[in-house]
């Protein structure tokens, strides 16, 4: 697959330990670790796509509760996978990645211009924002893999139904970290 990117979603303190946190959430941390890392030794465009709302984001916050908002601490990467100085940092306020964030015009401007083709996508969580921001790069062309191990959402049935959504409905490749290794980077 040609010109990738990694977008790693909201991976960020509020989701793993803090106000609307799941404790499947940790079960990602040590393989989406490894594909960042194989990504940056191999040159591959690492994005984070984090909530950073305002209090006044009634349409997330209202349903979620008060949580991930810009300028807290609960709104940083957590520790384990903190982005690099050559990683790209994408602030969103709804569950999409693309929705209102210059995502797009990165991904375009990416590789000398000829844009990214393929999204390698990992994160929280399966069924809300990771499908959300597969529904987008579906719209818009790219190729979908997904990490099957690198993704997770609040109970293991909302998991396994989000991938088979992202498989079914979006054309998505559904494989672990190590064959996303071995066979996309």
């Amino acid at each position: 697959m040609e010109n990738k990117a990694i977008v790693i979603i909201d991976l960020l303190n509020d989701f793993v330990t803090g106000k609307i946190a799941t404790e499947r959430a940790k079960n990602v941390i040590p393989n989406l670790r490894k594909l960042v890392e194989a990504a940056r030794q191999n040159n591959i465009p690492v994005i984070y796509s984090n909530d950073a709302h305002y209090p006044q984001d009634v349409e997330v916050t209202r349903k979620w509760g008060e949580h991930a908002i810009k300028g807290t601490e609960g709104a940083k990467v957590i520790p384990e996978l903190e982005p690099k100085e050559k990683d790209y940092v994408i602030e969103k306020r709804t569950y999409s990645s693309f929705y209102e964030t210059g995502l797009e015009s990165l991904l375009r401007s990416l590789y000398d211009g000829k844009g990214v083709k393929t999204l390698v996508l990992g994160g929280l969580h399966t069924n809300i924002c990771v499908r959300h921001t597969a529904a987008d790069a579906f719209f818009r062309g790219y190729k979908i893999v997904v990490a099957n191990d690198g993704v997770e959402a609040f109970t293991q049935e909302d998991h396994e139904e989000g991938l088979k959504y992202l498989e079914y409905v979006y054309n998505a490749k559904i494989i672990s970290v190590d064959e996303i290794i071995k066979e996309i980077i």
